[in-house]
């Protein structure tokens, strides 16, 4: 249980969603087989409706693992769509690009290997659509450069902002997080409070939070 809902409706919401087939299915047994961390299958699901909705035309994401996510967003987004995700692990950078590859996407989502703050830095152009979901513990130093680089009606999506639950309550936070829940609970402040921008977190898989521009 993600400490975030009750396991009967974690179960009973993620019985709704049909189980993925082809690429999808693929690398999820993957991901599954291989101890590899992707997103929750109701994160994916959400994930999917909101580029669907949206239909950006420039997406960044921050934490490429597999490259499971970019070509979740790619299916669910307009051909056209142009996807950068960066990577630090050269073990994870080698394993989706093979998918990347494999599977025909590399004219469409391209990875930039090193480190998510530094290569935000030296990012330019804008981003109708940002995923966050690579260094939880630096989610408050990413959002500046996510917000210089974010398009006027963009979108920032931040995953596993509740953490396992220890975000919500010091009940559940263990020692060894108590610095990532410290920087996600300022995260979460930060885009809560600014009066420039409008947030809601939904407590879906690990915590969901929505920001956009006001």
């Amino acid at each position: 249980m993600s400490q975030i809902t009750y396991d009967y409706m974690e179960d009973y919401l993620r019985s709704l969603i049909p189980d993925s087939t082809g690429i999808l299915k693929e690398l999820e047994d993957f991901a599954k087989e291989n101890k590899v961390p992707i997103v929750q299958k109701e994160t994916a699901k959400f994930l999917e409706f909101m580029v669907s909705l949206n239909k950006p035309k420039r997406i960044l994401e921050l934490g490429t693992a597999i490259g499971y996510s970019s070509i979740l967003m790619y299916n669910a987004a307009e051909k056209e769509t142009k996807i950068k995700t960066i990577e630090r692990s050269p073990e994870m950078i080698e394993l989706a690009k093979k998918n990347i590859i494999k599977y025909n996407f590399n004219d469409n989502i391209e990875i930039i290997e090193g480190d998510c703050l530094d290569v935000l830095k030296g990012l330019e152009g804008e981003f109708d659509f940002i995923f966050m979901d690579a260094g939880k513990g630096h989610y408050n130093h990413f959002l500046p450069e996510c917000l210089r680089l974010l398009s006027k009606n963009g979108i920032i999506i931040a995953d596993n902002v509740l953490f396992r639950g220890m975000v919500a309550t010091d009940d559940l936070v263990k020692r060894r997080k108590i610095t990532i829940v410290k920087r996600m609970r300022s995260y979460l402040e930060m885009v809560s409070n600014d009066k420039g921008l409008i947030t809601t977190v939904i407590p879906m898989g690990d915590g969901i939070a929505l920001t956009k521009r006001r």
